[in-house]
């Protein structure tokens, strides 16, 4: 980086008003009104960010002692924005942006998360102007040039500073900085180019979607002022609660009652699952809390191929109501099996709490 003093082409002992007149002689001479040169420019830049480090007494003393100074107050991007408009930005802006995303929240059923489902949203959104399609004028008339900016979109006005009279760049508050007006808006969007309407969207909702996330429909926003292109749809999904299945990642979770014959003899049973009869084998003598796995009759993985399973949790129902004859038999069962007396074991965990740990495999 160049010493300061010499781009200012000052002693290092200068006094404040040395360098602020050095600093006016080389502004006005690398000004961009009076030399458009690309090295102008550059130099001016230089010259200018000296300025701001030498002319501040705290950041001078600062890179007196070897720092390199930070612009501060009043700086270099506040004067080159003076000189050169805002943001450096040159000729009139356009009519057309781009549309707003939105977002929509969508419900589905645990059953359609298994597949996938298609849905038809509707929904209040910027559409296209029909008549003007866009243009923002009554067909048959466009836009004219604005006679204050003269189609710049910018005015230019001459303001007192350090360095006399510049000229500085300022949106047009006429056109609001297009270089254009319209002398007749289309009546059906008011020269908006768009106007609001209720609309139909389809939607394909992949299977394997759950709750909270959002999927990313680009283009299906709103459309821009002036016909400027569609922002982007964004879907948060919920899943609502089933009564029987559950989930787990890619797997369906469920409970499996079993009466207490069925568990000490084994049964077969055909039960509906979310797509479709699925056959249960319960073995002979199964204890509650186990777990029976279905393979590949669980959720369609989102990203990825194939299925989750199906994981039932089997829960003995021990009955609580028996007849006399009910009671005998059980009590002649008893008497045969000589079953132990109760007694204490090692800790187990508690049924549902062992369900849902072998559910998700902790």
């Amino acid at each position: 980086m160049a010493d300061h003093y010499e781009v200012l082409g000052v002693d290092r002992d200068a006094s404040p008003d040395e360098i602020k007149r050095a600093y006016r002689r080389l502004a006005r001479q690398l000004h961009p009104d009076v030399n458009p040169g690309g090295d102008a420019a550059e130099r001016f830049k230089e010259v200018t960010h000296a300025y701001d480090v030498l002319s501040d007494p705290r950041q001078r003393q600062e890179y007196d002692l070897g720092g390199q100074g930070q612009a501060g107050g009043f700086g270099f991007g506040d004067i080159f924005e003076t000189f050169f408009g805002q943001g450096g930005r040159t000729g009139p802006k356009s009519r057309q942006e781009r549309g707003q995303d939105a977002l929509l929240r969508v419900e589905v059923d645990l059953e359609d998360v298994v597949f996938g489902t298609h849905r038809d949203l509707e929904i209040d959104t910027a559409v296209l102007c029909d008549v003007c399609h866009g243009a923002c004028t009554q067909p048959g008339t466009s836009l004219a040039t604005c006679d204050i900016c003269h189609g710049t979109g910018q005015i230019q006005r001459a303001v007192r500073s350090l360095l006399g009279n510049v000229m500085t760049s300022t949106p047009c508050t006429v056109c609001r900085g297009y270089g254009t007006v319209i002398p007749h808006p289309c009546v059906n969007c008011a020269g908006q180019g768009r106007v609001r309407a209720r609309t139909t969207i389809p939607v394909d909702i992949p299977a394997g979607v759950e709750t909270g996330l959002r999927l990313q429909l680009a283009g299906m926003g709103e459309v821009g002022p002036a016909g400027g292109p569609n922002g982007d749809l964004y879907l948060e999904v919920k899943v609502r609660h089933h009564e029987t299945f559950s989930r787990a990642g890619d797997d369906l979770l469920a409970t499996l009652e079993v009466q207490m014959s069925d568990a000490i003899l084994g049964t077969t049973a055909t039960l509906e699952s979310l797509d479709g009869p699925v056959d249960i084998d319960v073995r002979p003598g199964v204890q509650s809390a186990e777990v029976l796995t279905i393979p590949g009759r669980g959720i369609t993985r989102l990203r990825g191929s194939g299925r989750g399973d199906l994981r039932i949790g089997v829960q003995v129902v021990t009955p609580t109501k028996l007849d006399g004859k009910e009671r005998e038999l059980i009590r002649q069962f008893a008497s045969h099996k000589k079953p132990k007396p109760p007694q204490f074991a090692h800790f187990q965990q508690g049924l549902f709490t062992k369900l849902r740990d072998r559910f998700l495999g902790v």
